[in-house]
């Protein structure tokens, strides 16, 4: 849409606001209330529902609820309440089921699941404060009235508020063929006519006539001052996502010279008003401000095409800023490179949370306490989330958050990684601020995927998070076969690599069967029966449990293996943590025996009670002190006579703890003795997992005194944690082109990294090319008997050995 026109001098900083609604003539005029004005019941998950505002006022959904009543019920199966959100007089809302197509969530204002699970003969209600507003087929009645059909409602007649009495669609509503979904967002009585030009309402004026700059509307505050109000503003868009489902654009003004209220606002334009948009086109827009989930904008009743527009500079932001409102809208720019630290929505939603540097959880660096709030709050204050300008879930292709290109198994990126000259519109959804890209960036790859590990020693003992290695289908792992095969694939890849003597499994399903069908694929990969497993059936009531493989050329187990549960040790609730796993290993090549205790202790996720959950839940989360119960059981257990295993002095507590380093259960574990492996030999900046865009470990390798002598070694090998879980095993929700995002390999086959300790039982191989010495040959005096932890020397940070 160009005319000529350019637009930025002489926009009317005067206040005019229009108090009267454009109406369509359309609507009826005793229409009183929301009503159901379309459904939609299409191929699989092809299902929605519009609801119309056919009032002359304003209505605020979240005072509406809607229930599906399934199968002929009398009672709902699913209510939802409706979004915190303004609906216009005329306009429209569509909830789309999150499983539909592309194509039908493109009409989406809302995409939900569990009130759209209907199948042609199951009864919708609306209500209002507990009162029936309309209803859509007959409650209490399953009779087939909507399958595979498009029903769209006839103008002239009235809502529904008995849903017992019997519905006919035949005579209420007109019926098109399945898949119908053209008249979606469009008023009743409406045509989809299309972008077009629109009859201009008079009461918006003319270009550079008296208008509202974007501040005002805007506020200097977190919500428009103006809620409710018909606005008429002119901007130039900054930012064009008529597709996609944000259905609008964004304008900017030159300023109110005002700092503290942004020059920027969403126009939420489903009917296409303005037509088509570009970028440097200037608007004039009419409509009413409201707070959609707390983002500023405007819902557009009439648009004015005033021609070109000249682009405002990009406003450079920076870090730390823990309060963007000032820019809402408006379109920014970093003036430094951004590091990547989160990927976990990047497949569903399509963003990445980025920062200046990697963040690191407080308590992996802190005790919990003062320090680890204000890291908790730096935190916060130094990340943003760069978005795909698309609100559907799970969009194909995914698009390359700084190139803006399709994502290939050729451009993939990893947390980390540094994008520049990042260029969009700065917004506010779902309670987190975002840029939308406008412009195409760089991004520098800064961590290069591993290597196979090489790990010290003359044996290697591992902990591997298998996520919910599942043989039973559709449970908590693969829901098909062939994707059980994607995952196995993965996992077996990662396990021979890591090549360890021993490795400790969790996270795979309690059923025996499991075991025997890993250990299965692992020799069939490594050509030979080079793997085994500790035959252990089920342990304990959980679906998942911890296991034990390994190769029996390096090591055989010996004597029984022992778990520990609260029958064991009532400090140990073994309804929470998976019970303890303890087998003993003697090392084949030297004869050492060393115990090996594989764990899984209870999550953060899911309340215990403790009493720490009211005061420091952001900092520990949930079930501290359930924990650091298990952690003094499972001490007193593996010095104690109860334990069933082989005895040994060398002793390895290893495997998910659920605790950051400086929280309560890792400090019992080193107060007995044990020394954290990761951290003698990686520092504080090790880790294996990331959360919420900050990095830390949950899984250990604690060595007891004895032990510690003998570690050479040790690696978080990062395959997975700074991968993109798109690229993982499953296809479920996945488009062709998101499917294809696989290879395998080890990369991504869980969410956590596995750790490998290197143990040096039998003599340290000498280099032949090393000329043979008799003692110190130097003029120094050499007290420092350490070396750079690979050898024989003490290392730094090891109690009683220098670590």
């Amino acid at each position: 849409m160009r005319s000529g026109r350019k637009l930025w001098a002489g926009l009317a900083a005067a206040s005019l606001l229009v108090t009267t609604w454009m109406v369509p003539t359309t609507a009826s005029a005793t229409e009183t209330d929301l009503s159901i004005s379309e459904y939609v019941e299409g191929s699989a998950n092809n299902k929605a529902v519009e609801l119309y505002n056919g009032t002359a006022a304003a209505i605020i959904l979240s005072d509406y609820t809607m229930s599906l009543y399934a199968n002929g019920n009398e009672t709902a199966n699913n209510t939802v309440t409706l979004e915190d959100t303004t609906l216009a007089p005329g306009d429209t809302y569509v909830m789309v089921h999150n499983q539909a197509s592309d194509e039908l969530k493109g009409f989406a204002d809302n995409v939900g699941a569990s009130v759209l699970n209907f199948n042609g003969d199951d009864a919708i209600v609306l209500y209002r404060d507990g009162e029936v507003v309309d209803a859509f087929g007959q409650v209490g009645v399953q009779e087939i009235w909507g399958r595979d059909v498009t029903l769209r409602r006839n103008v002239d007649v009235p809502r529904d508020t008995d849903p017992s009495d019997p519905f006919d669609p035949a005579e209420q509503w007109e019926t098109f063929p399945q898949n119908t979904f053209d008249h979606l967002g469009i008023a009743p009585g409406s045509e989809p006519g299309g972008p077009g030009e629109p009859e201009p309402d008079p009461a918006i004026g003319e270009c550079l006539a008296e208008a509202l700059a974007i501040g005002e509307v805007q506020g200097d505050g977190d919500a428009t001052p103006l809620a409710g109000e018909t606005v008429i503003v002119e901007g130039v868009v900054v930012g064009d996502f008529q597709e996609g489902g944000f259905d609008g654009y964004y304008i900017q003004d030159e300023g109110d010279d005002n700092d503290a209220t942004s020059d920027g606002i969403f126009v939420y334009d489903r009917d296409r008003l303005a037509g088509d948009v570009a970028v440097g086109d200037a608007l004039r827009v009419m409509g009413s401000a409201s707070e959609y989930f707390d983002m500023t904008q405007i819902t557009a009743t009439a648009v004015v095409d005033c021609g070109d527009g000249t682009l405002p500079e990009a406003t450079v932001i920076d870090f730390p800023n823990d309060d963007f409102e000032q820019y809402e809208g408006m379109l920014v720019t970093f003036d430094e490179p951004l590091t990547v630290l989160e990927l976990f929505q990047f497949g569903r939603y399509g963003q990445i949370a980025v920062g200046p540097e990697r963040q690191f959880q407080p308590t992996a660096t802190h005790a919990p306490g003062q320090d680890a709030w204000d890291l908790r709050a730096a935190n916060l204050a130094n990340r943003v989330l760069i978005d795909d300008g698309r609100g559907n879930q799970n969009p194909t292709p995914a698009i390359h958050p700084a190139t803006l290109e399709p994502l290939t198994m050729d451009n993939l990126f990893r947390a980390g990684d540094r994008i520049s000259d990042v260029e969009g519109i700065l917004d506010y959804r779902f309670s987190n601020w975002a840029i939308q890209p406008t412009v195409a960036g760089e991004i520098e790859s800064v961590l290069e995927r591993p290597g196979t590990p090489e790990v010290d020693g003359d044996l290697q003992i591992a902990a591997f998070n298998v996520l919910n290695y599942f043989t039973t289908l559709d449970s908590r792992g693969a829901v098909t076969e062939a994707d059980l095969v994607r995952q196995e694939d993965k996992i077996v890849a990662a396990i021979n690599k890591i090549d360890a003597g021993i490795v400790a499994l969790n996270e795979i399903e309690n059923n025996g069967d499991a075991l025997v069908r890993l250990v299965d694929a692992l020799n069939d990969a490594a050509g030979s029966e080079k793997w085994a497993g500790l035959e252990t059936g089920v342990i304990g009531t959980d679906q998942i449990t911890t296991a034990f493989i390994y190769q029996p050329s390096v090591v055989e187990a010996v004597g029984d293996w022992d778990i520990l549960t609260t029958e064991v040790d009532a400090g140990f609730d073994d309804t929470r943590s998976r019970p303890t796993l303890a087998q003993t290993f003697r090392h084949t090549d030297s004869d050492e025996l060393v115990t090996v205790a594989a764990n899984h202790l209870k999550s953060k996720g899911s309340e215990c009670g403790d009493p720490s959950e009211a005061e420091l839940g952001d900092l520990v989360g949930s079930c501290n002190e359930t924990r650091v119960a298990a952690a003094e059981a499972m001490i007193d257990w593996l010095a104690g006579d109860a334990i069933g295993v082989e005895p040994t002095e060398n002793i390895m507590i290893i495997g998910d703890l659920s605790s950051y380093d400086h929280e309560d259960p890792i400090v019992t574990f080193a107060e007995a003795g044990y020394a954290d492996l990761a951290k003698a030999f990686e520092g504080e900046d090790s880790y294996s997992y990331v959360f919420d865009g900050q990095l830390g470990y949950l899984d250990y390798a604690l060595a007891n005194e004895a032990l510690q002598a003998r570690v050479v070694d040790v690696q978080n090998w990062h395959i997975n944690s700074d991968e993109l879980p798109l690229i993982d095993y499953t296809t479920q929700f996945k488009q062709p082109a998101e499917q294809a995002l696989y290879a395998p390999d080890e990369f991504r086959s869980s969410d956590h990294d596995p750790v490998i300790v290197g143990i040096q039982f039998g003599e340290v191989p000498v280099d032949p090319t090393d000329p043979p010495t008799n003692g110190d040959d130097d003029d120094d005096d050499d007290d420092d008997d350490s070396d750079d932890g690979k050898g024989n020397g003490k290392r730094p940070g090891l109690p009683g050995s220098g670590v």
